[in-house]
């Protein structure tokens, strides 16, 4: 029996209908896990079909607990007051009272047609420089769990800036989507790579179709279909463009796309390069999903109402900015019963998801041959460059004669391809080790134990228990460079993302958690967070925090009547 979950009151995921707990703790139902108990609160749920309950094997628990609205109320503010203060310093530019910074054009062009418009770099000039100083840094070292970050000061407000020559040593990486730990410069990965370059050199100078189809190509495709389980695949040098050129290659006019409202920009420019038509569903939501499939067939392409030429679904193993899992067995199930195709993008839950580290299709225990193409990335969990397509081979055929990244791209880099290889080799257990099942193990528990931390902290995280992807809360645009700033003192090297990578209201710190992290960084990383977030009173949560006794209650006490 298995579980999902919906948004429920208070803004916290709820979980399935099959999940009850009475009122004196007990009678809970089996399919609930017992770390769900010990930091979160328990609703009963009546929006979820309890058909739909059968599609899961284990449950599944989100969390998007709602802004505060003194906390929106006082974003917005924010905004509003930085708003205004931008355009009296464009009123201050203009008139050469202010020194402006901003790019021109040239006198002697001024009757030509702008190449650009200066009022779009509005948010650009006088809200993001505010906060420049938190993006783009240097390093200079290995990017795992450790590195080495260059100093720089700027003397001109953010636009410029220089190095002081002095480097922060052993900064704690929480930033990096290094989920196995492959990024590194020791080991049996940096030795192959090492080797290769001896053997092809660093570059192929040359596209697959001509002179630079290599034989450690050829391998590297072969050992990735066996690793997802499909019939073939195809390897890319770019993981960008392995979305953006491939999606044009498989539809076009006449074809529709239905898209997730939170996916890549890469997703985003390969539909709109297709020139199919595109409609977008809410994140996660499968009655909205179902509601564009079901009007599609009904009214067919618009004006004529001829049949759809193709549907295709484009969603994500794991958003990066939510820290969400797609609902993969719903999505099946609705691409099945509406005749639709599936284009999954893994690029952040292959290596990090599942017990074998095939990602989402593994996590929920599904047949690969149920996704239609498989697309993933090897910049994440392997540590490398590129990405891939995977499926029937009668699809990776077809793209190796129409795909533009195929035909018109140099290929992959020997060592790249061979960091890659040796990394799935580990992870598949084919190096005659257990090093692969430990990073896998070490990544969930890692992944765990911080979001727990972070839960009982009170601070408000989004996404999935699972989600090696973790969303911290800050909302307000003063808070995004503070927080970035502050827990550089502290030696954590962290990422912030405001707007318009997010709603303008839901600035956020996104952690990524490594199966390189030690406990001990972990918990050095838990009492920078925990010391930034009473400075900046960071701690929104409301929800009420759970029985001590449900913590070491084992499962089979609380099955007891």
């Amino acid at each position: 029996m298995g579980c999902i979950s919906t948004k429920g009151r208070g803004g916290f995921r709820r979980p399935c209908s099959c999940d009850r707990v009475l009122k004196a703790g007990r009678n809970v139902n089996p399919c609930a896990h017992l770390n769900y108990f010990s930091y979160s609160t328990v609703f009963q749920n009546q929006d979820v079909p309890p058909s739909n309950c059968s599609l899961y094997k284990k449950p599944f628990l989100e969390y998007y607990e709602e802004t505060p609205l003194l906390v929106a109320v006082l974003t917005y503010m924010g905004y509003g007051i930085l708003t205004i203060f931008g355009y009296l310093r464009d009123f201050l530019r203009h008139w050469n009272i202010e020194k402006c910074h901003v790019a021109r054009e040239r006198e002697e062009q001024k009757d030509f047609v702008p190449l650009y418009q200066d009022f779009e770099n509005f948010y650009t000039r006088n809200l993001y420089m505010r906060i420049r100083d938190n993006w783009n840094r240097p390093i200079c070292s290995v990017p795992g769990a450790k590195m080495d970050v260059m100093e720089r000061v700027s003397h001109d407000y953010n636009w410029t800036f220089e190095h002081t020559g002095k480097v922060v040593k052993d900064v704690i990486n929480m930033g990096s989507y290094n989920y196995l730990g492959f990024a590194e410069n020791t080991g049996a990965c940096a030795d192959a790579a090492v080797e290769c370059t001896k053997k092809y050199g660093a570059g192929v100078s040359s596209t697959r179709s001509e002179i630079g189809n290599l034989d450690i190509h050829e391998e590297l495709e072969q050992l990735v279909a066996r690793f997802l389980g499909v019939e073939s695949s195809m390897a890319f040098g770019m993981g960008f463009a392995t979305n953006s050129m491939n999606i044009p290659a498989l539809t076009g006019k006449g074809c529709l796309i239905l898209s997730d409202e939170l996916n890549h920009a890469s997703l985003v420019l390969g539909a709109r390069l297709s020139g199919s038509t595109i409609r977008v569903f809410k994140h996660n939501n499968m009655q909205s999903l179902e509601k564009l499939l079901r009007d599609a067939i009904v009214n067919g392409q618009p004006r004529t109402h001829r049949p759809w030429k193709k549907i295709l679904i484009l969603v994500e193993g794991i958003y990066s900015m939510e820290g969400s899992i797609v609902r993969l067995p719903e999505v099946i199930a609705l691409k099945k019963r509406y005749k639709a195709y599936l284009y999954l993008d893994e690029a952040h839950s292959i290596g990090a998801l599942g017990p074998n580290g095939r990602g989402v299709v593994d996590y929920f225990g599904l047949d690969p041959k149920d996704v239609d193409i498989m697309m993933g990335t090897f910049t994440k969990s392997f540590g490398a460059a590129g990405g891939y397509i995977g499926g029937k081979k009668e699809l990776i055929d077809y793209l190796r004669w129409h795909s533009h990244s195929a035909l018109y791209a140099t290929s992959m880099s020997p060592p790249v391809a061979q960091q890659i290889i040796t990394s799935m080799k580990i992870i598949m257990g084919e190096d005659g080790t257990t090093l692969g099942a430990d990073r896998l193990s070490q990544l969930s528990e890692n992944t765990t134990y911080f979001r727990r931390k972070l839960h009982e902290m009170g601070f408000i995280l989004y996404g999935n228990d699972d989600s090696p992807v973790v969303p911290l809360m800050l909302y307000m645009p003063a808070k995004i460079g503070a927080f970035g700033r502050e827990m550089l003192k502290r030696n954590i090297g962290t990422v912030v993302v405001g707007f318009p990578a997010t709603p303008i209201i839901e600035s956020r710190a996104r952690f990524c958690v490594s199966a390189a992290h030690t406990r001990e960084m972990l918990d050095t990383a838990l009492q920078a967070i925990s010391e930034v977030g009473d400075l900046l009173q960071l701690k929104y949560s409301r929800h009420e925090q759970p029985l001590p006794s449900l913590a070491w209650m084992s499962e089979e006490s609380l099955l007891q009547d």
